[in-house]
């Protein structure tokens, strides 16, 4: 079993199971899996990003009106569909790693509205993998009580990024 189906498995798992499952109850009755676009090995990169020499803060909306508090850290550039495309990636004010919300021309369609989100890490090189078969919905997706900061403008594709997580239900 390849990695990324095993880590939708054991995601699937914790949704269905897991006491901390953004899943009410009555979702969890009936789930038999999240939807999932098929593996695209054509959206997972190895990146350098292009660090900001200053982090400005910005405030991010989020899904229940709190601001969310977030650096801009630097920038990632890729093709899709023959087409070029550039991220801005943050980390949050409060700790956390690198975070990479986006939204594409699947949002609202194939994929949940508001966004979806990646994380990346650094690699030993200094570049970064960005997977986007890893990209998943924030969990306000599912349950409307949790606070998910939506992708400003600047990380918004006209491209479709038809990899990682569809829309729930």
């Amino acid at each position: 079993m390849s990695d990324l189906k095993t880590f939708r498995r054991r995601k699937d798992e914790f949704f269905k199971h897991d006491e901390h499952s953004p899943l009410l109850p009555e979702q969890k009755d009936g789930f038999d899996g999240l939807n999932y676009f098929d593996e695209n090995p054509d959206l997972a990169f190895v990146l350098d990003m292009d660090v900001f020499d200053e982090h400005q803060r910005v405030t991010m909306q989020t899904s229940t009106g709190t601001p969310a508090d977030y650096l801009r850290w630097g920038k990632i550039a890729f093709r899709v569909e023959d087409q070029d495309a550039e991220l801005t990636v943050f980390i949050a004010v409060n700790g956390g790693g690198y975070f990479l919300p986006f939204m594409d021309a699947t949002n609202g369609v194939d994929t949940y509205e508001a966004g979806r989100y990646l994380e990346i890490d650094p690699q030993a090189d200094g570049s970064f993998v960005v997977d986007f078969n890893m990209a998943y919905n924030p969990y306000c997706a599912y349950n409307p009580m949790w606070t998910c900061p939506i992708p400003p403008r600047e990380n918004r594709l006209s491209v479709p990024i038809e990899a990682g997580e569809k829309v729930f239900g």
